[in-house]
C-alpha cells in the first residue's frame, strides 16, 4: 500500500557558478534533499542562452529541484529573495503529492 503526502515542488533554473551558494542557502533551512540537472540552453527576458562549454561554466545553467513541507518552503523562497532580485532566478513553485510506500508495521 502507498501513502500520499501534498508538498510543494521548487524548481530553480540558476547560472552554474551560483550552485554552491544555492546549495548553501538550501541547507541552511534544512532543505537537504535536492537534484540538480544539467540543461542544454534556452531563451527568457533577458535573452538565448546555452552550455558552450568553452567558458567552464559561466554561461551555462542548471535546474536544482527540491521537494518540501510548506513551512520550508516559505523559509527558503524567503532566504532566496537576495538572490532572485540580485541574479534574476526563475523559481517555480508547484503543488505535488509525494509517494511512499507505507512499511507494514506487523512482525
Amino acid at each position: 500500500m502507498v501513502t500520499k503526502s501534498p508538498r510543494k515542488k521548487i524548481e530553480i533554473l540558476v547560472d552554474t557558478p551560483l550552485l554552491r551558494r544555492l546549495r548553501e542557502v538550501a541547507e541552511g533551512v534544512e532543505a537537504d534533499g535536492y537534484t540538480v540537472q544539467r540543461t542544454q540552453g534556452g531563451e527568457g527576458s533577458r535573452g538565448r542562452w546555452f552550455d558552450d562549454q568553452v567558458t567552464g561554466g559561466a554561461g551555462s545553467k542548471v535546474v536544482f529541484t527540491t521537494i518540501l513541507d510548506d513551512a520550508t518552503t516559505d523559509h527558503l523562497l524567503q532566504a532566496l529573495e537576495p538572490l532572485i532580485d540580485e541574479y534574476g532566478l526563475l523559481v517555480t513553485v508547484s503543488d505535488v503529492d509525494l509517494v511512499r510506500a507505507q512499511k507494514d508495521q506487523a512482525g
